[in-house]
């Protein structure tokens, strides 16, 4: 991951992001460091920027520090943090105040609608799916 060049072609671009898709749960803000590189993706979009380059550097820095996460132990208990914004839910799993995956998901424009309350239970909803 440390040696992974720059992608030249769509074809490239796709290997990594499909590499890192495996493990976006165990990345902490996943979307939004990999929105610029999503982009990219639109057809007859593929220039990169500095905003691209960027993100593909922070990706890779991301999947080398992901080691820090631990793996779940099924005899323990585990606990969810959750929040939601106008935009998005997101929640962390723990167990032992270590993070085990990260979950974001984007709202719909009707899901942004809901109270704060609703949203927040939304969170809750999208974590334990």
């Amino acid at each position: 991951m440390v040696e992974w060049s720059l992608p030249k072609t769509t074809k490239e671009l796709c290997s990594f992001l499909g590499l890192i898709g495996y493990y976006c749960r165990f990345v902490a803000n996943y979307g939004k460091i990999a929105a610029p590189l999503m982009a990219l993706l639109r057809k007859g979009v593929f220039t990169w920027t500095d905003k691209a380059r960027e993100a593909f550097e922070a990706m890779k820095k991301a999947m080398i520090l992901a080691s820090i996460l631990a793996l779940a132990n099924f005899t323990k208990l585990f606990t969810v943090e959750c929040d939601a914004s106008r935009v998005g839910t997101g929640a962390i799993l723990m167990q032992e105040g270590r993070p085990m995956a990260y979950m974001i998901k984007a709202l719909s424009e009707l899901s942004q609608l809901l109270s704060t309350y609703e949203r927040e239970m939304l969170a809750i909803i999208h974590a334990i799916t």
